[in-house]
């Protein structure tokens, strides 16, 4: 394996974005490097770790085998979800373009002392605003702190002949917008987080009053309100500013849709091409009905190779739960591990009568549950440069009862993850030989049924009582921590069921469930502490649904010593003493969080996550900390994408192969895309 620089690689993919801006000079002379790789090379998993963060690579398998026709919808497909990164940039963060844009204009022609700490401190900063998206952390929503001074910064925009000023510049250093994502109780959500979503001036009590008589869709078939638009005042008056073709993000949108239109010229069928138009229709015109027909052709179109996600999908991101960031995944089928994960959702009807769910609470029929296992073939936005493990779409409620819904778990993104991992941390927490040794043996198959049954059975599960509105509305800015959580529970209840062995999933329940059981509480209650910074309060919303859960358990299994803190020279570990009544009280607890969802009890959800959810053992976490210090991996992992180089006929100017590449370093794949995707650096 060896690093090469090959221009003429890079001249070619030039030919296809010829559409791209000259942002900045150097823009016009830059080149893109690879990594040249042997047939049967194993590849270099790890890129490079700044900071909190490890950069991964990752493989694609299938591609190879696919036909050139198949090939090239996967890569019309990347396409497409690249041309959109712009767009979650600027939805993180009204500066982010502007700040990304110079601080890519210094780093690529400073030509001083690079071996200054403030210089480092510079290359680091920059790595982690490309990494997050944007100013603010990927994770704790937490602005990110630069180790160098605003005097220095300035020097370096001047030596450089770049601009950045007014508030744009002033934000990185000063004690403004230092949340993206605001979800605590007792502030106005909306003014207090930076997120990009809402006008200057938009207030919670704006949000709610405007939503009360928006447009919600036909009766008993609601919309995702708000979904696809930034809430602003004009002229005294609230109004949405639409993310469509003509509309906000506008030319970013139509590179999208220009891509999406040489996709469905190579779909694999026709409902797949039909499919493909839809979501092209609903970029043109911005229609939330038809956002919803694309939901249910995509939901129900399960047939050939490839398949995507693509949209303003998921609202963690908004304090409201309204607004959807910008996300694509493109995927081929990995056949083999589809078809042996496929009896979970043929079964998901006996999983759902065993619940131990109010009856009332309970879907009598479950429909068009589809799971696949993937790879991963490309990834923009909110799913990158960190990447989920598995996902559950569409998330409109109604369409997956009437419908179904399609669960993937990122079969290559895992394989990456776990051989890019180390057991060292994993010796410091578990609590003895026992303990480890079932997480080194059934661990990686407790974490991949843990997703499997999270996506399929548990988002899938449960249905909401006649009258009562949608989560977002009821449970507010509890709606995504609780899901989360609900979903995680229908897993972990799951897990130790002889039911799984039944279905050939498994030949030792026991150590299976007990291996999950063991990591989810040790995450919960302790590991996963490693990602905040001592004082701060938990507040991602997996990290606080991890939390809930564990903590509830914890508590109401004390009488009966289910789980034991236990001290031993100086540290703690947290020791199950009854996996058989855990797994009871996990089923206590999804009954409840279904019960809570069904009726929409706002009051009980609000009990549950900041009861149990959000405060921190000081003590406890000041000891994670101290013990995690001598290790050296980071907390937080993501990707590089691998790039699909298209090999063309110049003659015919027609794509005649596509090769896989890797790409050599971070920093050159980000300038790199913003080389070939900046299509809103100028236009908001």
């Amino acid at each position: 394996m060896k690093l090469k620089s090959i221009a003429g690689i890079a001249l070619a993919a030039g030919m296809l974005f010829s559409c791209a801006e000259k942002q900045t000079p150097w823009q016009d002379s830059f080149e893109v490097s690879y990594l040249e790789q042997a047939k049967n090379d194993k590849l270099d998993f790890q890129v490079e770790q700044f900071a909190d963060v490890k950069v991964l690579r990752y493989e694609i398998p299938g591609f190879d085998e696919l036909p050139l026709e198949k090939q090239k919808l996967v890569y019309y497909l990347t396409q497409a979800g690249l041309s959109g990164r712009d767009i979650m940039w600027d939805q993180n963060y009204r500066h982010n373009l502007a700040i990304r844009t110079a601080l890519e204009n210094v780093y690529a022609n400073y030509a001083g002392d690079k071996e200054a700490d403030d210089w480092k401190a510079f290359e680091e900063y920059l790595k982690r605003v490309w990494f997050s998206n944007g100013i603010h952390h990927h994770y704790s929503n937490d602005k990110l702190k630069p180790e160098f001074s605003k005097e220095y910064l300035q020097t370096l925009l001047t030596d450089t002949q770049t601009e950045l000023k007014g508030e744009a510049l002033d934000v990185i250093f000063n004690d403004k917008d230092n949340k993206k994502v605001n979800k605590k109780a007792g502030v106005d959500n909306v003014l207090v987080s930076a997120v990009n979503f809402y006008g200057p001036d938009i207030t919670s009590a704006d949000v709610d009053e405007f939503y009360k008589t928006a447009y919600k869709g036909p009766e008993g078939k609601p919309v995702e309100a708000g979904l696809n638009s930034k809430l602003v005042r004009e002229n005294g008056k609230l109004v949405e500013k639409v993310w469509k073709s003509g509309g906000m993000y506008g030319a970013a949108i139509d590179k999208i849709i220009y891509w999406l239109e040489k996709a469905k010229g190579v779909a694999e069928n026709e409902k797949q091409a039909k499919t493909l138009g839809l979501l092209i229709e609903y970029y043109k015109t911005g229609s939330l009905d038809t956002w919803d027909q694309y939901c249910i052709a995509w939901a129900t179109s399960t047939e050939g190779d490839v398949d995507w996600i693509n949209g303003f999908i998921e609202v963690y991101n908004d304090p409201k739960g309204y607004r959807g960031s910008y996300e694509t995944i493109v995927q081929i089928k990995d056949f083999d591990m589809s078809k042996k994960m496929a009896v979970l959702s043929e079964n998901a009807q006996w999983f759902e009568d065993n619940s131990p769910l109010i009856e009332s609470h309970k879907k009598k029929d479950v429909v068009g549950v589809s799971y696949k296992t993937v790879n991963v073939a490309g990834e923009a936005g909110d799913a990158s440069p960190s990447t989920p493990i598995g996902v559950n779409l569409p998330n409109n409620n109604w369409i997956r009862q009437d419908h179904g819904s399609k669960s993937v778990s990122l079969g290559n993104i895992i394989n990456a993850y776990s051989q890019a991992g180390g057991s060292g941390r994993l010796k410091e927490f578990v609590h003895d030989d026992e303990e480890f040794e079932l997480e080194e043996k059934y661990g990686k198959l407790a974490d991949k049924l843990h997703t499997a049954l999270h996506e399929v059975i548990g988002h899938a599960s449960g249905q909401i009582n006649n009258g009562v509105g949608q989560p977002k509305e009821t449970l507010k800015n509890y709606a995504s921590t609780m899901e989360e959580g609900r979903a995680d529970l229908v897993g972990l209840y799951y897990l130790m069921d002889p039911k799984l062995k039944e279905l050939g999933l498994v030949e030792d329940t026991e150590g299976v469930g007990k291996a999950a059981y063991d990591g989810y509480i040790r995450n919960g209650l302790m590991t996963q502490l490693i990602r905040l910074n001592l004082g701060d309060d938990v507040e991602e919303d997996h990290m606080v649904n991890r939390q809930w859960v564990s903590a509830w358990v914890f508590e109401k299994g004390q009488k009966d010593n289910v789980i034991e803190k236990v001290t031993r020279d100086g540290k703690t570990y947290y020791n199950i003493n009854d996996y058989v009544k855990l797994r009871e009280l996990f089923g206590q607890l999804l009954r409840e969080t279904q019960r809570i969802k069904s009726e929409g009890d706002f009051e009980a959800a609000k009990a549950l996550v900041e009861g149990y959810g959000v405060k921190v053992d000081q003590e406890i976490h000041a000891e994670v900390l101290k013990r995690n210090e001598r290790f050296k991996s980071a907390p937080y992992s993501g990707f590089a994408n691998p790039v699909l180089v298209p090999d063309m006929d110049a003659t015919a100017n027609e794509i005649k192969g596509i090769k896989i590449m890797q790409p050599a370093a971070f920093d050159n794949q980000m300038l790199y895309y913003s080389k070939n995707y900046s299509f809103l650096t100028d236009k908001k």
